[in-house]
């Protein structure tokens, strides 16, 4: 099962790896990583998409729970939450082309940051599935590279604050 993991750590070097080195050390791979600090610049916020069971997940919770690093864990799965990601993609178009590459553009609402005489760079942000739907109708005129955040994700308004 999908897992969505948001961590509120310690800014300190090494923390990071000792986070994702728990989770790996117990066979599990993950998915999507991002890290970034928040508005108290001395705490990181970890957000990672771990594929496990239930069981399996608590575990990892518990285990991450005791790090004296780790001062919050909130389990994102199934919540009310947003989760967003950013991607660029760089795709071939030529002039017979762009018309059509730039109509899928404003579908998704994302936007051209990169324009070349062979090529267009997009980015766009939004759940992964729309990102990924893009992606598929853009893969027709020749993809020439993707990058990708990772997933963030934080509790709607109303929720608990994270």
């Amino acid at each position: 099962m999908r897992h969505v993991l948001s961590a509120l750590v310690q800014n300190r070097p090494g923390v990071l790896s000792r986070v994702t080195g728990l989770i790996s050390r117990r066979g599990f791979n993950i998915e999507s990583l991002s890290v970034g600090p928040t508005e108290d610049i001395t705490k990181s916020r970890v957000t990672a998409i771990v594929d496990a069971d239930d069981v399996a997940y608590e575990q990892i919770v518990k285990q991450l729970n005791k790090l004296i690093s780790v001062h919050k864990i909130i389990d994102l799965t199934g919540s009310e939450a947003l989760e967003r990601e950013l991607i660029l993609i760089k795709v071939n178009a030529d002039a017979a082309h762009r018309s059509e590459i730039v109509e899928i553009v404003n579908v998704f609402r994302a936007k051209i940051v990169d324009v070349g005489k062979r090529s267009l760079t997009i980015e766009a942000t939004g759940a992964q599935n729309k990102l990924l739907a893009m992606e598929e109708l853009l893969r027709a005129y020749g993809i020439r590279g993707i990058t990708r955040t990772g997933v963030i994700a934080m509790r709607r308004s109303g929720s608990d604050q994270h």
